[in-house]
């Protein structure tokens, strides 16, 4: 590992190798629950992996647990005010993360409940321990998912089965979860992180311009209909193809050897 920031305990970010960085929740005592302070070291790590310009972003839970969402035991002491103010901080740091231009990924290592499922959605990918227990709970204890839930499970697997997640709040195991595409990939736990991290440093190699292009592109054009999203592709292209990313691409094809490309510019 090539460094690691502390955010307060509660939160680290550690450079692994080559552009891919890992943000570790670490509230074990808490199922990695996300707390006032929680939401704002995962705030901070973010920003501080855009600043180091990170080409992959892991997001990992401690020990056994991904993240059970919202620390129910705080936010009971809330006022209510004070439970608006969390849920705010939450949904604005998830947004960021869902709007980062380059590959984010989640590592679910373990229980991923309510907000640590919503956490995971904000993320390109999803790669999950074998068995892991994945759901949105809210409606047990008299609430819906208010950390993008409601509209990024749909978006996901369909309403049917997203509703049916959500009405029942009952959780699934990572391996249906797969099977109705809301985890790429199911791992078993003692090879999950060295898979992930394999796929983490592929997807590095790749220019970073072209994949924020690529997300920029397909999370536009997903609210389009077919003909203006085509549009919104085309419009695009010529100034991938006039990119330093692309020359450097056809000489190293012509050379025979892996690109080199340049940090991701400013969108």
């Amino acid at each position: 590992m090539d460094g690691e920031y502390d955010l307060n305990n509660e939160v680290t970010l550690t450079d692994l190798q080559a552009g891919v960085f890992e943000i570790r929740i670490n509230r074990t005592q808490r199922m990695n629950a996300l707390g006032v302070q929680t939401v704002k070291d995962l705030s901070l790590a973010v920003q501080q992996a855009s600043n180091r310009q990170a080409r992959v972003l892991l997001i990992r839970g401690s020990e056994q647990v991904f993240c059970a969402g919202a620390d129910l035991k705080e936010r009971k002491g809330m006022t209510q005010q004070e439970k608006v103010e969390h849920n705010a901080a939450i949904n604005e740091v998830f947004n960021v993360i869902a709007n980062l231009p380059f590959v984010t990924i989640a590592v679910i290592n373990g229980l991923a409940l309510g907000g640590g499922l919503e956490l995971a959605m904000t993320c390109d990918f999803r790669f999950a321990a074998q068995r892991v227990k994945i759901g949105l709970t809210e409606s047990r204890i008299g609430v819906f998912p208010g950390a993008g839930g409601t509209q990024r499970l749909p978006r996901l697997i369909g309403k049917a089965r997203a509703l049916e997640m959500m009405l029942s709040a009952e959780p699934i195991e990572s391996e249906f979860a797969y099977s109705i595409g809301l985890v790429n990939a199911v791992f078993a736990s003692i090879e999950l992180d060295d898979r992930v991290h394999a796929y983490a440093q592929l997807l590095a190699s790749r220019s970073p311009n072209a994949q924020a292009q690529i997300k920029r592109l397909v999370n536009d054009g997903l609210d389009l209909p077919l003909s203006e999203a085509l549009a919104l592709e085309r419009q695009a292209l010529p100034a991938i193809l006039e990119s330093p990313d692309y020359a450097e691409g056809l000489l190293a094809f012509e050379e025979k050897r892996p690109p080199r490309f340049a940090a991701l510019r400013q969108q």
